[in-house]
């Protein structure tokens, strides 16, 4: 079987445990929320890791979203995959934080002098992240620098294995749309790795 009929053939399988999981949470069975959970739980953590940048973060964000969508379960439209509705919250969510914390960090600046001797801030300096970081970390510090548009895409492709139709579907936008993104998005890692 080839990678792609194969991809389909996992896809369908998984969303057959969905649909089945989702009936049993609407029903009430613990079980269908476990197993929801269970099944998507780590794809959601690593796309908000990679949106946020940090563990803490993206674990309170991950579990907001799963509640988020539990609490909606009755809006899910079960003729769609689970992992890109449970994905789209988990972007909103990140984009709830990410204002959030624009507003946090532009009032701790609002905050007399002498008392903002002890707020640190928490952005590190681009330059010294990138020469500080050896690998891995230096090409995920890069990553978090893009921006959310280019950024989404990129990790929904190459770190959930979606296809570009998937991608598309979760951020609503075109096909078209994300294949641009994400030349862009490697365009820009490009240049931010080799500066």
């Amino acid at each position: 079987m080839s990678g792609q009929g194969r991809h389909s053939a996992e896809q369908a399988a998984g969303q057959g445990e969905d649909a089945s999981a989702v009936a049993a949470a609407l029903a009430g069975r613990q079980s269908g929320f476990d197993t929801l959970m269970k099944l998507h739980r780590e794809a959601v953590f690593r796309f908000v890791y990679g949106l946020t940048g940090a563990e803490s973060d993206a674990l309170d964000i991950t579990q907001e979203s799963f509640v988020a969508a539990f609490l909606a379960l009755n809006r899910y439209d079960r003729s769609r995959p689970f992992r890109a509705w449970i994905l789209r919250i988990a972007r909103n969510k990140c984009h709830d934080w990410a204002r959030r914390r624009k507003v946090r960090r532009f009032f701790s600046f609002a905050v007399p002098i002498d008392d903002a001797v002890h707020i640190a801030d928490p952005q590190e300096n681009p330059e010294e992240a990138l020469s500080s970081r050896l690998g891995v970390e230096r090409i995920h510090e890069a990553i978090a620098r893009l921006p959310d548009s280019l950024k989404e895409p990129l990790l929904l492709c190459s770190l959930e294995d979606m296809s570009q139709d998937e991608a598309a579907q979760v951020l609503g936008i075109s096909r078209k749309a994300v294949e641009t993104r994400i030349y862009r998005a490697r365009q820009k890692l490009s240049q931010m790795l080799e500066g």
